[in-house]
C-alpha cells in the first residue's frame, strides 16, 4: 500500500472519528490541539486505525502518535511489514 493511499484513509478515519471536516485536516494537525480529540476519542482512532487498516497497532507506541503525519507514518511501517 502507498502513502497516498494511507494518507486518505487516515484522513477518512479522522474525520469520522472527530467528527471533523477534511479541510480542516492536515499533515500537522495535532489530535488533541488543533482537532479537539479527548482521550476517549483517541482510542476510537487507534481501534478505527486497526479496523480500517486491518493491523493490531501496540496501545503504547500509538500514544506517542499525536499529529496526523505520524499516524500515516506509524500505519505505513505496520502495513508494509
Amino acid at each position: 500500500m502507498d502513502k497516498s493511499e494511507i494518507q486518505e484513509r487516515v484522513i477518512k478515519v479522522v474525520c469520522q472519528v472527530l467528527n471533523t471536516d477534511k479541510d480542516m485536516v492536515e499533515l500537522s494537525s495535532n489530535f488533541v490541539f488543533d482537532l479537539g480529540a479527548e482521550s476517549t476519542q483517541s482510542v476510537q482512532l487507534v481501534a478505527a486505525f486497526d479496523e480500517e487498516f486491518d493491523i493490531n497497532m501496540d496501545a503504547e507506541d500509538a500514544l506517542e502518535v499525536q499529529t496526523v503525519g505520524d499516524a500515516i507514518e506509524f500505519i505505513e511501517k505496520y502495513v508494509n511489514k
